[in-house]
């Protein structure tokens, strides 16, 4: 599944169905319309948006926020497979492997859920299958007995190699945790691997993902800072290969005494004008962090996307766009079912 190939791959087919997709997204003037409407009135606002058929079936058996929620992620992952699966060579490795992180979504959905007695019925309606494993794929995991026949059978078919000791550490804790973020750290280490360099396209969507890491270890530092974790704890959880927080001023960061002594380190970074205004204000928390890091992925997304229109960074770009419609549609239908105000639910919005 994630060996180069030899084959450059279908860019041009992959990109026009992707560009396709993508004119095909909610506009700006819609979350407008959308935040004057009742939780049933977004469900039937996006039906017409394109997602319908997900509407229709999800309808007989969930209403509200509950059938927003889940019709939004199945038409994120019904568009991404297709996409997956109609490319081919090296792009259709490439795609593999940034799309497996919603098969780690997926195993962590299925690990807890088992670890809690939660139903298998209810474990598969938390699942968003945009990755490369096929709902019958998700289902075998779902019907082993134990986590380590699970983990088994996801490392098998990830080509995923779980150390023993981190195994052995849940049996000992009953704690996911470690698990789930050797997971998601070996996803970034193998892309970082796996994406070639032998091109500017290419080398540009590697940046983009390193990045990514220096964005995700940003965030996991000053979580747990916020958190008083053990500054060699935190290490523990930075993901190797960032473009600009690399190992010495992951520690630098890390061994401040508080989040403020972070700030003057993090004026040397490509997306500090996205956070200036945060640490301006001396009032650093991780949601608003990761509302405009979003925005920052969005942007250069959009940006590399434009300079090669016949690669692997417009479909990425489209990808990008469509995690945060999806995200901004459940955020408004979560929103108005709580209650708040307009524009504090348009304030997290990604736009």
């Amino acid at each position: 599944m994630f060996g180069l190939s030899k084959s450059k791959g279908n860019y041009a087919y992959t990109v026009t169905r992707a560009k396709a997709k993508k004119s095909l997204l909610i506009k700006e003037d819609d979350y407008n319309k959308m935040l004057q409407l009742s939780v049933s009135e977004v469900a039937r606002f996006v039906s017409e948006e394109g997602y319908s058929k997900e509407i229709t079936d999800l309808s007989d058996r969930m209403v509200g926020v509950d059938l927003v929620e889940r019709a939004t992620y199945a038409y994120m992952a019904n568009n991404f497979k297709a996409l997956l699966k109609g490319s081919q060579g090296e792009l259709h490795t490439m795609l593999a492997a940034y799309l497996q992180k919603w098969d780690n979504w997926n195993l962590k959905v299925i690990l807890r859920g088992k670890s809690y007695g939660v139903s298998a019925d209810d474990i598969r309606d938390d699942l968003v299958p945009a990755g490369n494993l096929s709902y019958e794929d998700l289902d075998k995991l779902i019907a082993l007995d134990t986590t380590e026949e699970i983990l088994a059978a996801y490392s098998k078919a990830e080509s995923v190699d779980i150390p023993s000791e981190l195994i052995a550490d849940y049996k000992a804790t009953g704690t996911l945790g470690r698990i789930e973020d050797y997971v998601d750290k070996f996803h970034y280490i193998r892309m970082v691997k796996i994406i070639p360099t032998n091109s500017i396209p290419a080398r540009m969507f590697s940046d983009y993902i390193r990045k990514e890491i220096d964005v995700r270890n940003l965030e996991t530092i000053l979580k747990l800072k916020m958190e008083n974790i053990d500054e060699e704890k935190v290490m523990e959880y930075i993901i190797p290969g960032g473009k600009q927080i690399d190992a010495k001023l992951a520690k630098q960061l890390i061994d401040a005494k508080t989040v403020e002594e972070t700030f003057p380190d993090l004026a040397q970074l490509d997306f500090y004008d996205y956070i200036k205004e945060l640490v301006d204000s001396g009032k650093m928390n991780i949601s608003d962090l990761v509302l405009v890091t979003k925005k920052y992925e969005a942007n250069e997304a959009k940006k590399f996307s434009q300079q090669y229109p016949l690669s692997i960074l417009p479909i990425i770009d489209y990808m990008i766009c469509m995690e945060i419609e999806a995200r901004n549609i459940r955020m408004i239908a979560r929103g108005i079912e709580s209650g708040l105000d307009k524009e504090v639910i348009k304030g997290l919005l990604v736009i």
